[in-house]
């Protein structure tokens, strides 16, 4: 029954000891008995730091030719890649283009290619920058991208020039609403 007990006392623990008291109930008189011995605020761990970024620096975006980019943390990197849509649209891929790695890119600019049984389709980069790394798992394995075109079918890494250029284009959601028209 204690083991019970203890185990309600972070969920009644933040309702106040008056009214707690004042409740027949048995479990919310041990609450308020325990509460009173529990620290009114914890300290500050030492040597814990808080960072914030940006919500859209954190999420994929989109553009209109169903590329993806997800940036870093920090903004100034990110990864390339094809959606979904994209990936079901081609079909079997059976080779991918990879960018050079240093190639300097403006948006829009193509950073490689992506061949199906269907058809082939450029890649074209969402934002400026430096490509950085390219995904040599896609040279071995090109069918990465219809299993894993969002995670690890990924294309390319940049450099960012500009994360705000980021900023320009379209939240999952709206991607989402692109899609389906």
């Amino acid at each position: 029954m204690a083991a019970v007990a203890s185990l309600r006392v972070p969920l009644v623990a933040s309702i106040r000891a008056q009214s707690l008291n004042s409740c027949a109930c048995p479990h919310a008189r041990l609450a308020a008995q325990l509460q009173s011995r529990l620290p009114r605020s914890l300290p500050p761990r030492a040597g814990v730091r808080s960072f914030r970024t940006s919500a859209t620096l954190q999420e994929k975006r989109y553009t209109n030719d169903h590329e993806w980019i997800e940036l870093s943390e920090d903004g100034k990197t990110g990864k390339i890649g094809i959606s979904h849509y994209a990936a079901k649209a081609l079909g079997d891929v059976v080779y991918v283009e990879l960018p050079a790695v240093d190639l300097e890119v403006s948006a829009g600019d193509s950073i490689g290619a992506v061949e199906s049984v269907k058809s082939a389709s450029d890649i074209m980069t969402p934002i400026s920058g430096k490509i950085i790394e390219a995904n040599d798992i896609l040279a071995e394995k090109p069918a990465t991208i219809n299993k894993e075109p969002e995670s690890g079918g990924w294309i390319a890494k940049i450099e960012v020039a500009d994360p705000a250029e980021a900023e320009e284009l379209m939240d999952a959601k709206k991607y989402e609403e692109f899609t389906a028209e």
